[in-house]
């Protein structure tokens, strides 16, 4: 894979983070958010955006709650994914505030109507935004509980018209293991879409893989933690793994 000599490889892209990325390490207990670790995200956003590229933004909310787990302590599953949807809001919210205290202009877009924090999702509208170099945030997933935020960063990129998802996780790229209990893990360069499907290798649910298949949307994996590398990915650079095909090199 070559560097694009012309800048960056794609012109919009969707990124998906995990709520438990704004956490940290060691963030356990009442704490959702390190501000380190916000304020880093956000930085790499900016740097994102100043190099051109249309920027989405899809974020989980396992920071705060999941469905799943809300389902394990006796909450009905459709009201503990609706909780799920309420906390990527308030994942997004924060994100909004480190961002634009950086000087980036961002619009908050939302599946659940929350008009004192945040406008609906209008596909045409977020299409707009985008055009006008605003980072748009993405909050509650589909709107529809069952459906994960990976579902929904495959859904959005389609109807955003995305180049490509970015999948921000705790490793550099997908492994036919964890690398965080085996040492032994072997890191993949390219998947195809049913490389991860009939492996099973779980980097996004299985819609999730299926829509952006059906779409041809390329999926970046690469570990949001390491500083610069969703920069080198977007240059073209050989970081993390990649699950399709990528446009070729210039």
């Amino acid at each position: 894979m070559r560097v694009f000599m012309g800048g960056p490889r794609f012109k919009r892209v969707l990124l998906k983070l995990s709520g438990e990325a704004l956490r940290g390490e060691g963030g356990g207990g009442a704490r959702t958010f390190d501000p380190a670790i916000v304020a880093a995200t956000t930085a790499e956003l900016k740097e994102i955006r100043d190099l051109g590229v249309e920027l989405a933004v899809v974020v989980g909310g396992g920071n705060v709650i999941r469905g799943m787990s809300a389902a394990e302590m006796g909450i009905d599953r459709t009201t503990g994914d609706y909780m799920g949807m309420l906390a990527t809001l308030i994942n997004c919210m924060a994100l909004q505030d480190s961002l634009e205290r950086q000087g980036v202009t961002t619009r908050l877009m939302t599946a659940l109507s929350v008009d004192e924090v945040a406008e609906p999702y209008i596909r045409r509208r977020g299409i707009r935004h985008l055009e006008k170099n605003r980072v748009v945030l993405l909050a509650a997933g589909t709107g529809n509980p069952y459906f994960t935020t990976d579902t929904a960063a495959a859904l959005r990129a389609m109807e955003l018209k995305a180049d490509a998802v970015l999948k921000a996780t705790r490793v550099d790229g997908v492994y036919d293991a964890d690398p965080l209990k085996d040492p032994n893990a072997r890191r993949f360069k390219r998947l195809t879409y049913m490389d991860v499907i009939k492996r099973d290798l779980r980097v996004m649910d299985t819609t999730a893989v299926s829509l952006c298949m059906d779409n041809k949307i390329p999926i970046l994996v690469f570990k949001m933690t390491e500083s610069g590398s969703m920069r080198r990915a977007i240059l073209g650079e050989d970081v993390g793994t990649v699950i399709g095909e990528l446009p070729d090199s210039e």
